[in-house]
């Protein structure tokens, strides 16, 4: 009855804006990149901010939260890499990425929202940002991206929504504040961020050709929304975490690999087929594995 519930609830409304952005991607010839480009420096950036500059999550549990999620993602690639030890190695690191690269964005943040109301999805914002970070940083290295992690950072700074970040802290460390005008704008602008990240993640599937089941593909896809759950929960409870903050982090653990990971692969000739099958098949498994999490999160402890 429970996952029932989490699936009328928290997975449904999801599949229909997601749904939507599907069947636009198989009628008409829609661009996923352009899509990504509007989400990803028109509007992330907006989120980012208005949430940062309202969030009531205190300085310590937002720092913990982070910090594990971190923890989590790195523990999670290196389990991904000791599974598949006689793989070639871009398929290895293929398989890494993809379990420390998670969809915290457009699947994470809708689903957090429905599941965990305001106060969860605040939680999961700052998950999301981390995620952004780690994955600018470890996808280039693992994938042996030229420059190192100078390259890393240097990309990473080219991305609006750390700036955004970077506004954001400095104006609650100084108590300052945004026109109302302004604030209205960029209110409007995050308003509209989790329908157009499930509009691109639908047309993006939409546009998916036929996926290639392997062994590298079904490991990291089962230990993605699976696996990841439960590592989740237990790093989180050995950071101390309890309550809201422990469920984001568990729900998050059930989100499939991002977007982003095809598209280092992509840009640093890494496994780009094992990458992009390992999207796919996870982004369709987490809707079930989400649902269950979800049904599951009330028995976290508190």
């Amino acid at each position: 009855m429970g996952v029932l519930l989490a699936l009328a609830n928290v997975i449904v409304p999801v599949l229909v804006v997601a749904g939507t952005g599907f069947l636009l991607g198989r009628i008409f010839p829609l661009d996923p990149s352009t899509i990504s480009k509007i989400s990803l420096y028109g509007l992330t950036p907006a989120l980012c901010l208005a949430t940062l500059l309202t969030t009531q999550v205190s300085g310590q549990v937002g720092v913990t939260l982070v910090a594990a999620y971190v923890v989590v993602c790195l523990l999670g690639a290196g389990i991904g890499g000791l599974l598949t030890p006689r793989v070639p190695g871009p398929t290895r690191r293929g398989v890494m990425v993809s379990l420390a690269i998670s969809n915290s964005g457009n699947m994470g943040l809708p689903i957090a929202l429905f599941a965990l109301g305001q106060a969860g999805f605040e939680q999961s914002v700052l998950i999301f940002l981390a995620s952004v970070v780690l994955g600018f940083i470890v996808g280039p290295l693992l994938f042996g991206a030229g420059g190192g992690v100078g390259k890393a950072v240097i990309g990473l700074f080219k991305l609006p929504a750390i700036w955004a970040i970077v506004l954001a802290l400095v104006m609650r460390l100084f108590g300052l504040q945004l026109p109302t005008g302004v604030m209205r704008g960029v209110e409007m602008l995050s308003g509209a961020t989790l329908p157009m990240v499930l509009l691109a993640l639908g047309i993006q599937l939409g546009a998916t050709s036929r996926v290639t089941v392997n062994r590298p593909v079904i490991t990291a896809s089962l230990l993605r929304v699976f696996g990841m759950p439960v590592l989740s929960l237990g790093i989180g409870l050995l950071f101390g975490l309890r309550g809201v903050p422990l469920q984001a982090l568990v729900l998050s653990g059930a989100m499939p690999t991002a977007v982003n990971a095809f598209l280092l692969a992509l840009e640093y000739k890494g496994d780009v087929r094992t990458v992009a099958d390992t999207v796919t098949i996870t982004t369709l498994l987490s809707f079930a594995s989400a649902a269950v999490v979800t049904a599951l999160l009330p028995f976290v402890p508190q």
